[in-house]
């Protein structure tokens, strides 16, 4: 099939007119940061079905807002069956055939959005060109088998700006069920609003932030929990088997499966390349360590784990000692923890490390010179640091010791730091803290800047 096929012709025709329908109402996402920059394709990454395509609509849907004809947001998905087959040598004619349908438009600003474009072998240098063309933008967005979505931008050679999506944030998943920025905003409001608010982030640190999983909304059921579950699993299993199995050539199936079970049963745990490895050969899986070196590496590239280094200036003591692992989603740890317990406290600490990733900080642990643990050391994009704590309950007085005496001497390390202490609700506040320590539910520490 040649570039200037009648079928590829046909259907890019089709597929562009059908780009300037409207696409439905939208739950609006928040990104930190610019999402542009002049001269690079926005590259929206993040794990499967966090709605990176759902996002795109929404650039879009701005841009019309701003006086841009929906003639000159042209959309398309490279997964549209009309293009299997398609090739780098074919794309110039999506350009060619957008051309003879806009003839007005040779000389205005165009917003090429195009989504899982790896699909199509050679399609960086087809994006690059049209960078160089003056007034064209370029979004692409991706995670398949092919390329994993955070691969896109490096394949553009620098010429990519990363928008890191994860699942919806407490506030996304509020305005998702219908609550307005005005209703978030009243974080300090009466105690019936309060425990309002209280009520539904625990149930979205229990049901995740899924967009396919949230509760009844808008005329949508709500999934019962076994359905639920199912759900979830299967977008672990589509991610470990797509982006893991196929991407990599991964044949020790069984050790990944074991990895994946540990990483998101066990939220918020230390892990140790070592000791996993003789866990598993003590079970009597026969699997190399640098293998699993490398099946670590594949999970956290395709989002669905995220891991935590130690603090240290030495690069030395941060490999040689174990890392912390966290779902992407807290709706994960239920679905794959066996002990039957709870784990709020687990759940809360992983909803506030992808709370600080949706913020653009850099986060570590700390272990003080006294062994006492600091969860987070968050570096925000602007240079402040803030030593966190997250702790389900203070009410028990030698919980409270533990987690206040650790900020206290992580200070001595950061003097200028915020330190905070983040809790699951406002029940278990104590009446008095040491100078320089702010305690408050982790759920208005989430809205007061995502309702913004």
């Amino acid at each position: 099939m040649d570039a200037a096929s009648p079928l590829i012709r046909q259907a890019f025709r089709e597929l562009l007119a059908e780009s300037t329908t409207p696409p439905p109402a939208l739950t609006p996402r928040r990104v930190f940061g610019p999402v542009w920059m002049p001269a690079k394709a926005t590259a929206v990454i993040g794990m499967r079905r966090v709605g990176k395509t759902t996002f795109v609509h929404q650039l879009r849907e701005q841009r019309r807002s701003q006086g841009m004809s929906a003639q000159r947001l042209p959309f398309v998905s490279f997964e549209d069956e009309r293009l299997a087959g398609i090739e780098a040598t074919h794309l110039h004619t999506l350009v060619n055939e957008y051309h003879r349908l806009q003839p007005n438009s040779i000389d205005l600003p165009v917003l090429w959005c195009f989504d899982e474009i790896q699909v199509v072998p050679g399609w960086e240098r087809f994006v690059r060109r049209l960078l160089d063309t003056a007034g064209h933008e370029v979004v692409v967005t991706g995670s398949s088998a092919a390329l994993l979505s955070r691969e896109i931008a490096t394949a553009l050679r620098g010429r990519a700006w990363q928008v890191l999506l994860h699942p919806f944030s407490f506030a996304e998943a509020l305005r998702h069920q219908g609550a307005s920025y005005g209703d978030m905003e009243n974080v300090a409001g009466t105690g019936r609003e309060q425990s309002r608010f209280e009520r539904a982030f625990l149930d979205w640190l229990n049901i995740g932030g899924f967009p396919e999983a949230q509760p009844a909304h808008a005329g949508v059921a709500a999934l019962d929990l076994t359905t639920r579950h199912r759900l979830l699993r299967d977008y672990v299993d589509v991610a470990m088997l797509r982006d893991v199995v196929e991407r990599h050539n991964v044949r020790n199936v069984v050790a990944l499966r074991w990895l994946v079970r540990h990483f998101l049963g066990n939220a918020g745990s230390l892990f140790s390349v070592e000791k996993f490895h003789a866990a598993l050969k003590s079970q009597g899986v026969a699997v190399a360590k640098d293998t699993v070196h490398q099946l670590v590496a594949h999970l956290e590239d395709c989002f669905l784990v995220r891991l935590v280094w130690m603090e240290s200036v030495s690069e030395r003591q941060r490999w040689v000692n174990p890392r912390k692992a966290y779902p992407v989603d807290t709706g994960l740890i239920p679905v794959f923890d066996r002990t039957g317990r709870s784990n709020l406290g687990h759940a809360l600490e992983t909803a506030v490390l992808i709370e600080l990733e949706r913020r653009g900080c850099e986060a570590t642990y700390l272990r003080t010179r006294e062994g006492h643990e600091v969860d987070f050391v968050a570096r925000s994009p602007d240079g402040t640091v803030e030593l966190i704590q997250a702790c389900a309950s203070l009410a028990d007085p030698e919980t409270m010791r533990r987690e206040l005496r650790a900020l206290v001497a992580a200070a001595e390390r950061f003097p200028q730091a915020r330190r905070r202490v983040l809790t699951l609700t406002r029940d278990d506040l104590p009446p008095r803290t040491p100078p320089g320590i702010e305690v408050e539910p982790a759920w208005q520490w989430m809205l007061r800047t995502q309702a913004q």
